[in-house]
C-alpha cells in the first residue's frame, strides 16, 4: 500500500510574518531587493525557522526508459538513457558540473532502466526494465507505479537524514517528454498541441508523430484524470513517478524542493495532485522552452527565478537557479540591520514622526 502522505505541515505563517517585518529593518529601502525578500520569506516559512539555509543542496538524478520510444517519438535512441547514466557516473554531465558548483551531494538512481549497468556508485532500485509501450498497453501496473514512488520517497529521506537543507531532483530517460506531454493532458485537461514540444530535438514532422502518438495512447488507454496512480501507470513514467515522490518527502520535512523543467514540474503536478500541501514547498527553477512547461507552472501557481531558454533537464536549471535561493539566505543570514549598524533609518523615523 502506498505511504498516505499525511504528514505534509502547513507553511508556517507566522514565521513568514516576523521575517517580513526583520527584513524591513536591513540596511536598504524597504523592497529594494525585489524577489529576493519574497523568497527569504517563502524559505522562512516553509522551514519554520526566522533564518532559513538551503545548503547543503541535494540532487537526486532518477533514470528509467519508456517503452514508447518504439514509436519513433524521439531524436534519440532508447539505449542513451544508459549511456547517459554512464556519463553521470563519470561526472561528465551537465548536471554533474552544476552539482559540484553548487557543493551537493549527489546520487543516481536507476528506477527503471532498460539494461543492467555495472557500477558501485549507481543506487540500483529497479521497479522493471522500462516501461510498456503505452501506445499498444500499460506504461506499467499501479503497483509499479506505487512502487517507484516510494523509492523516491525513501531516496529523498535518505539524503535528509543525511542533512541537506533543499531538495533537487533531475532525470534521465529518452521519451520522457511524450510521457510528460501525455499526463499533463490528461491531468490539465489540455489540448495536446499547446503542450507537444521537440524534446530531444525532433523535427517539426515529427512533433506532429509525436503528438498522434499520445493521442491515440490517452484514447486506447482512458486514465482517470483524478486519479494520479492511473495516469502515472497507465502513460507516466518510473523516474516521473520517483521524483514525484521525492518530493513528497522533502514536502514532508519542511524542505524546500527546487523544481527544473518540464519533465520534473509533470512530476511536480503529480505530486500536487497526490497532496495538494506538497506545492506550497516547491520553487521553479527556470522556465524551459519546452512547450508545456508553461502549462505545468500555471497548475503549480508558481513563477519560474530564470528565463535562459534552457531545455536538458537532468535538475541542470534547478542547480543553476539555486544560488538565487542562496543569496536570499545569505541576506537574511548576513546582512546588517540599522539598528546594529548604526545607520539611521529614515522610515523608521517618518514613524516615529521625527520629521
Amino acid at each position: 500500500m502506498i505511504h498516505t502522505y499525511n504528514d505534509i505541515p502547513p507553511l508556517d505563517k507566522r514565521v513568514g510574518k516576523r521575517v517580513r517585518a526583520y527584513i524591513d529593518t536591513l540596511t536598504k529601502p524597504p523592497g529594494s531587493l525585489g524577489r529576493l525578500e519574497a523568497i527569504a520569506i517563502e524559505l522562512a516559512e516553509m522551514t519554520g525557522k526566522p533564518f532559513p539555509t538551503v545548503t547543503p543542496p541535494g540532487v537526486i538524478i532518477f533514470a528509467a526508459d519508456h517503452g514508447v520510444t518504439e514509436e519513433g517519438v524521439s531524436a534519440f535512441p532508447q539505449n542513451v538513457t544508459a549511456q547517459m547514466v554512464q556519463n553521470f557516473l563519470n561526472g561528465g554531465a551537465a548536471i554533474n558540473v552544476f552539482s559540484r558548483q553548487i557543493q551537493a551531494m549527489f546520487e543516481i538512481v536507476d528506477v527503471g532502466v532498460a539494461e543492467d549497468i555495472e557500477s558501485s556508485e549507481l543506487v540500483q532500485k529497479k521497479v522493471r526494465y522500462g516501461t510498456a509501450n503505452f501506445c499498444k498497453q500499460d506504461a506499467m501496473t499501479r503497483q509499479e507505479a506505487e512502487k517507484a514512488i516510494e523509492i523516491g520517497y525513501e531516496r529523498a529521506q535518505t539524503m535528509i537524514a543525511k542533512g541537506i537543507k533543499c531538495l533537487i531532483v533531475g532525470e534521465m530517460g529518452i521519451g520522457n517528454t511524450t510521457a510528460s506531454s501525455a499526463i499533463l493532458s490528461v491531468i490539465l485537461n489540455q489540448n495536446l498541441d499547446e503542450l507537444v514540444g521537440i524534446g530531444t530535438g525532433i523535427s517539426e514532422e515529427g512533433r506532429k508523430v509525436k503528438q498522434q502518438v499520445i493521442e491515440r495512447s490517452i484514447k486506447a488507454r482512458q486514465p482517470n484524470p483524478n486519479d494520479p496512480l492511473d495516469v502515472l501507470s497507465k502513460v507516466g513514467g518510473l523516474e516521473i513517478a520517483a521524483m514525484a515522490g521525492a518530493m513528497l518527502a522533502a514536502a514532508e520535512n519542511r524542505i524546500p524542493i527546487l523544481v527544473d523543467g518540464f519533465i520534473c514540474s509533470t512530476a511536480a503536478v503529480i505530486a500536487k495532485c497526490i497532496h495538494p500541501t506538497a506545492a506550497d514547498y516547491m520553487f521553479i527553477g527556470h522556465r524551459s522552452v519546452e512547450k508545456g512547461h508553461s502549462r505545468a507552472i500555471r497548475f503549480l501557481e508558481k513563477e519560474p527565478l530564470l528565463q535562459l531558454g534552457l531545455r536538458l533537464g537532468e535538475g541542470s536549471g534547478a542547480a543553476v537557479a539555486f544560488p538565487i535561493l542562496q543569496s536570499s539566505t545569505n541576506m537574511l543570514n548576513e546582512m546588517a540591520t540599522f539598528q546594529s549598524a548604526g545607520i539611521s533609518n529614515k522610515n523608521e523615523k517618518r514613524r516615529e514622526g521625527e520629521f
